[in-house]
Order: structure tokens, then C-alpha cells, then sequence
């Protein structure tokens, strides 16, 4: 009876709003369930993602206790679509346009103090859904799968803008409010679409008792012996026990090398020495490795060589002498003149628009060329996937027989993936797949300046030249660019460790530290989660280096 009465109300309240519009602009899916019907205006939450077609008035929570490890979803009824909503805000706006200049504005609340306030960016969720959904079903927390998904990007802006701090251990009230907005010249907010609390307990200051937990017994591996190198030990106890108890998440390996053996090897949510490894990014240093192997051996001239000798770029659109004089080295250090950088959602040569493209060579070339983009740094992913064609027709047999014959046999790596272009060319701007003791072969070689097992397998010349200070990294203060390389300096305890390091999505990392004997290598897959990277960061600078770098 209860539920039913509140029910009534929420829907008395909510049905005000959109639903009276007599002059709707789009067609809805309407109102899907009972379930619905009796919930309209309501925000509702589950600890598991419930598809709408098998929710239930059970799944629903009315208390909850958030953990490191536990997830959180909600589902929001509304009487009418976003974009009928925003409609009534800004009737002289097509409903095509109404997609670009608003959205959702999602509001949270702890014990009734407002904390967090965020009018979402236009463009997701996609027109198509604006146009036509009458609920939201959506993650905020998904630790198993999570993808670093527009609401779950909400929640984590939520958290480092006043979250973390409000929602201390302890009781709380946590309440969240939907309104539709538009932007024109000023942003006008709707009335309210949908609203809802939830009964927290937050519990996320686990003990640690690090007496009851076991270091990996390190034994050896093809091309690493077992280090007799003393570390604290209880250091690394407590970082194990962090991410087991999920303070620092979807990491999965943690590997170790000093002085060439191995040092510390753990391994977290059921990944072994054996599982194969998607690390991203991480593989665009391979490909930096292969222009380096080719040209040592005669098959370019040099980094400086032009791309005009491997392509027609008359062929191709937005034909310019720069696009034609651009250089291997220019794309080795992210710094051509083709329009394209992936943190611009807007940049034409965005990755995300190049992946639906049936040839991402010729999606490459057809950018146009900026003058002014010429040796300044911007990530481009598409710039590695022309390298890597270039090696491609450029060696014999392709770029696979060759990376396998000149790089991974003699590091003794045979258990490894590609993934491929739509071409079937390897895909050398991330996709590489080994075991995390093979990545940490590659960054020894770099580490003994191209040698392993006492034979020069790749040019010194080359590593120093990937480990110089090619480009500064835009907005970023004293973090450069080398061949494909990035450059930092960790701090522990006001003192300055320098590496060099592949990194990718997920918070991926194969580091070679300048001044240390040192390889360390992390795999991880929190990928498109705003926190991957900042918590490596933590990891290195208040756990792993401190235990192995002697004062």
C-alpha cells in the first residue's frame, strides 16, 4: 500500500510537466510497463545492472552500502523524452539541432546539501535516444563491467568535486534530481523530469592487515632470473591488500625488474603469468621500435625520410606540399600537420572517427593538413597507423613476419595476439596482446639499450633517440615526447625519478626509469575511467618506489 501511495503521488507530481505539451516535436516509445507507469518521475536504484525488460519492484533499493567493490545503477521514469522536454524550452529549435545545444542536468545531493551540479555535454546519450526514450537505465559504478560511460563519467566528476568529501564513512542520504537544459544565448533549465534518494551506508575505509596477506612466491621465466634483491615488503603487503579490497581498481598485474631479474610479480582478478594482455597504447611504442629495426637495416633512409615516398598525395584530399614533405619523424612524435588529435572531440582525425572508416590509411591521407598543428605535440593516433603501414609495404614479407623474426623471437616471446585493420594489417596503434613478464622483456631491451641475451637486437642510437625529449606535452608541465615514447618524473618523498614509458588506456604502463635500474610494468583495465591513470601515478609514487628504491 505504501509503495503504491507514494507511487501515485510521484506521478500526480511528475505528469505535469512534458506530458501536458500539446505540441510535441518527436514521437516517443511512450510508457513500456506498469512498472513505469506507477513510477514516473522517479529515480530508482539497483546494485546490478537489471535490463528494463526483467526489472522488477523487488530489485529496487531502499538502503544501501557502498564499498570500494560495490556497483551502483539507477533507473529514471520520465512521462516524456528529453528532446520534448527541451522542445518546450526552446520551441523555435528544429528537433535535429535540439540534440547539439542541450541535454540531461543531473544534480546530487548528500543529506540534503546540494554537492554536484553538471549539465551534460551534448551528445550522449545519442539524438536517436533523446528523441525517443521515456527512462534512463545507466551505471554509475560498474566495477566488472564498466567502461568509463557518460553517466559513470558523471559519477566520477561527482566524486572529485565534492563527493569523496561528503560521503565520509558513515550514515547518509544520497538524492539525485533530472531537469532537462538548452543553450542559446543563455542555458535554460526545465522543470523537473524525474527525482529520487537512497539510504547510504558508506564504508570505504577498509583495515588492512597486512599479517594476513601472502607476497607471490617469484620463481623464474624465460629470459628473467629470480632477483635476491631485498624490498619492503609491507609496503607492497598494503598495496596488494588495496586493491583487493578495490581502493585501486581493475588493476592486473604488477611486475617488477631490477637489475634485469625479477623482482616482484602479483597478479589480482584471476589474471596469471599466462593471461594475454590488451594494454592499448602501450602498443604504439612497438611500432616506434619497428620504424627503428627498419631503418637500421636499410629499408628507410632515415626518420627524416618524407611520406611523399611511400604515398601519391595527390590521390588522396587536401592535397599540400606539408602533407607531402610531412616526415616518419614528425608522426613518430605526434607532432605532423594533419588535423587530427584525439583529445578534440571535434578534430576531424579524432581515433573515434577513424575506426568506422572501411580503410584507415586513406581516412589518414584525406585529413586535411594544418600548417600551424606542424611540430606541435597532439595525440594522433591515426599518425601510428600510417607508420605502421609504411613498415607494412615498406619490409618483406609485411609487418607481422618481420615484427615476429626481428623483435619477438629473439626476445623469446611467442605467445602473443594481434588485432587488425580492416585492411588485416596489424593494428600498430594499440594492438598488441601478450602476458605482462613479455612487456616487461620489451622495456628491459630498452633498458640494456637495445640488447638481450648479449646481442644488439635494436640499434642504441635508436633507444637514445626514443628516450630524448623530442616535444613538451601540451598542458602538461615538464612531461615530454619522444619516438612514441611519454617522459615524466615521479616524486617520492621530494626526490625525482625520471622514466620513460609506454602508457595506455585502462591505466597500462611498461616504464624504463633513466637513473634506476629499474622496469616496472602495470596492466590494468579501467578502461575509459577517469581515474586509470591518476591512480598508476599513486601507486608508483606512494607504494612501488618507495619499496624498492633505496634512500
Amino acid at each position: 500500500m505504501k509503495y503504491g501511495y507514494f507511487s501515485s503521488i510521484f506521478s500526480t507530481l511528475f505528469c505535469v510537466g512534458c506530458l501536458a505539451q500539446k505540441n510535441d516535436i518527436v514521437a516517443t516509445e511512450g510508457i513500456k510497463s506498469e512498472l513505469q507507469r506507477v513510477n514516473i518521475g522517479r529515480i530508482l536504484f539497483t546494485d546490478k545492472r537489471i535490463s528494463n525488460e526483467t526489472l522488477n519492484k523487488k530489485d529496487f533499493l531502499n538502503s544501501y552500502v557502498l564499498t570500494n567493490k560495490s556497483d551502483l545503477f539507477f533507473i529514471a521514469y520520465f512521462d516524456n523524452s528529453l528532446t520534448n522536454c527541451k522542445h518546450s524550452l526552446a520551441p523555435a529549435i528544429p528537433s535535429d539541432s535540439l540534440a547539439k545545444i542541450g541535454n540531461y542536468q543531473f544534480t546530487l545531493f548528500v543529506d540534503n546539501k546540494e554537492i554536484y551540479r553538471s549539465n551534460l555535454i551534448p551528445g550522449a546519450p545519442p539524438a536517436k535516444n533523446q528523441d525517443n526514450d521515456t527512462s534512463l537505465n545507466r551505471p554509475f559504478i560498474d566495477n566488472k563491467n564498466g567502461q568509463g560511460t557518460w553517466s559513470e563519467s558523471f559519477w566520477n566528476r561527482f566524486l572529485n568535486n565534492g563527493g569523496n568529501e561528503a560521503l565520509t564513512d558513515g550514515n547518509h542520504l544520497l538524492r539525485m534530481e533530472i531537469r532537462p537544459y538548452v543553450k542559446t544565448e543563455t542555458v535554460k533549465t526545465g522543470d523537473l523530469m524525474a527525482s529520487g534518494e537512497l539510504a547510504v551506508q558508506v564504508a570505504k575505509q577498509p583495515t588492512i592487515d597486512i599479517t594476513k596477506i601472502e607476497l607471490n612466491t617469484v620463481t623464474p621465466y624465460n629470459g628473467f632470473a629470480v632477483s635476491k634483491e631485498t624490498f619492503d615488503k609491507a609496503k607492497i603487503k598494503e598495496l596488494k591488500g588495496s586493491i583487493d579490497e578495490g581502493i585501486f581498481k581493475k588493476i592486473n598485474s604488477i611486475i617488477v625488474i631490477k637489475d634485469g631479474k625479477l623482482l616482484i610479480e602479483e597478479y589480482f582478478n584471476g589474471e596469471d603469468r599466462n593471461t594475454l594482455h590488451d594494454p592499448r597504447s602501450v602498443g604504439k611504442s612497438f611500432t616506434s621500435t619497428l620504424v627503428g629495426k627498419a631503418i637500421s637495416e636499410g629499408y628507410f633512409k632515415s626518420e627524416k625520410q618524407p611520406i611523399k615516398d611511400f604515398y601519391d598525395l595527390s590521390q588522396f584530399q587536401h592535397f599540400s606540399n606539408g602533407k607531402e614533405n610531412t616526415t616518419i619523424e614528425d608522426l613518430l612524435t605526434m607532432s605532423s600537420g594533419f588535423d587530427g588529435n584525439d583529445e578534440d572531440d571535434a578534430s576531424p582525425g579524432n581515433e573515434e572517427n577513424m575506426y568506422p572508416a572501411t580503410d584507415w590509411v586513406k581516412f589518414t591521407l584525406d585529413l586535411p593538413f594544418e600548417e600551424s598543428n606542424s611540430k606541435k605535440w597532439h595525440y594522433f593516433t591515426a599518425g601510428v597507423i600510417l607508420l605502421g603501414d609504411i613498415v607494412n609495404k615498406s619490409v618483406p614479407k609485411g609487418l607481422e613476419k618481420y615484427a615476429d623474426e626481428k623483435l619477438f623471437s629473439p626476445l623469446g616471446i611467442t605467445n602473443y595476439k594481434w588485432q587488425y585493420t580492416p585492411q588485416n594489417i596489424p593494428n600498430t596503434a594499440g594492438g598488441i596482446q601478450m602476458n605482462a613478464l613479455d612487456f616487461a622483456k620489451y622495456g628491459q631491451l630498452y633498458k640494456n639499450g637495445g640488447v638481450w641475451n648479449k646481442k644488439q637486437i635494436l640499434p642504441k642510437e635508436w633507444v637514445e633517440k626514443s628516450f630524448t625529449k623530442q616535444r613538451q606535452i601540451t598542458n602538461r608541465d615538464n612531461e615530454y615526447y619522444g619516438f612514441l615514447f611519454w617522459n615524466k618524473v615521479f616524486k617520492v618523498d621530494n626526490k625525482s625519478f625520471e622514466a620513460y614509458y609506454c602508457a595506455g588506456n585502462g591505466g597500462n604502463y611498461i616504464l624504463i626509469f633513466k637513473d634506476q635500474p629499474i622496469v616496472i610494468v602495470i596492466t590494468a583495465s579501467a578502461y575509459g575511467q577517469p581515474y586509470a591513470h591518476g591512480q598508476v601515478s599513486k601507486i608508483l609514487s606512494d607504494y612501488i618506489l618507495p619499496a624498492i628504491i633505496k634512500q
